[in-house]
């Protein structure tokens, strides 16, 4: 009986031995599909797009970075008169009694990627519809090193009188290409293309088709507040110092507030958009001859709907 009643205890302690065995064995592939899982997403996270600018446009020029899918970035920008030199001064409150340029836009993302910006600027009554498409995005693996965005502009002077209307025409064309170097430090460089009917200024022998080359860095102080610097060289003979035409150079503050970025700048360039200053900036900083600008992005988001009962 003894007999009987010890290998019956055998196989009981047997039969849970092997049912916890499969247990442990189930546990731990659990485990290594919640694993899996973990790394898959850790993987996955790591690869995500850099956003590496808050705002499509710095001072002068404009960021790789696109407006979302069925949002609208309303955009009011303002170039005050000279700070300083003989036209600023007292006399003019340090230019903010003067107006040298306003520009109001509304740009609209098609898809998350392609943009279309319709604009105009009180500088030479300047009306431009641009196409904005993002082709590359900086991911945070440097899988993907740099971003890269399209610009495309075209632009009527309104202002003026034309033999005819094509003579109002000009084009632009940028690639911007931009690279987070660390967490708070961004570069950017953008070549680029402009081609006008007519010269700005219409003088003999200036160009009107020439090669640009812009720069700009973005410096993060805190997370809603940046330094900018923004540069821009047109390659034309005729636009030099000796001639009287100085590069334009902006420096600035972006601050993030919500849904508004605001940007207060210092910058030599009379004009906002590059059909303008990149033809035509006669002002020297060394002379004095810059001013306080400010630009305000507001962005609409029309993807969320609510339901009014």
């Amino acid at each position: 009986m003894k007999k009987h009643l010890i290998l019956f205890s055998l196989l009981l302690i047997s039969r849970s031995l092997i049912a916890q065995q499969t247990d442990t064995t189930k546990s731990k592939s659990s485990t290594s599909s919640a694993d899996s899982l973990l790394n898959s997403m850790s993987t996955d996270d790591k690869k995500h797009p850099v956003v590496a600018f808050k705002s499509t446009r710095l001072i002068l020029s404009q960021s790789t970075q696109t407006v979302k899918k069925n949002n609208l970035n309303f955009q009011i920008i303002h170039r005050f008169g000279d700070l300083a030199g003989k036209n600023g001064g007292g006399q003019v409150f340090y230019g903010l009694d003067d107006i040298n340029d306003v520009y109001i836009g509304f740009e609209y993302g098609l898809t998350d990627n392609l943009n279309v910006d319709f604009g105009r600027s009180t500088f030479g009554r300047l009306v431009n519809l641009d196409l904005k498409y993002a082709v590359l995005h900086e991911t945070s693996d440097s899988s993907i090193p740099v971003s890269l965005t399209l610009l495309g502009e075209s632009g009527v002077n309104t202002y003026g009188s034309y033999d005819t209307f094509s003579d109002r025409l000009s084009w632009f064309g940028q690639a911007i290409i931009s690279r987070e170097i660390t967490s708070i430090f961004t570069l950017q460089v953008s070549p680029g293309y402009l081609s006008t009917n007519t010269a700005d200024p219409n003088v003999p022998g200036i160009e009107t088709h020439f090669f640009n080359l812009a720069g700009a860095a973005k410096l993060k102080v805190t997370n809603h507040m940046s330094v900018l610097v923004d540069y821009a060289h047109p390659f034309s003979s005729f636009r030099t110092s000796a001639n009287g035409f100085h590069d334009p150079l902006g420096f600035g503050i972006e601050i993030e507030t919500g849904g508004h970025v605001f940007t207060l700048n210092i910058t030599n360039a009379n004009a906002i958009d590059p059909i303008n200053y990149l033809s035509n900036t006669r002002e020297d900083f060394s002379k004095g001859q810059y001013r306080i600008g400010f630009t305000i992005s507001r962005i609409f988001d029309f993807n969320h709907k609510e339901t009014y009962k």
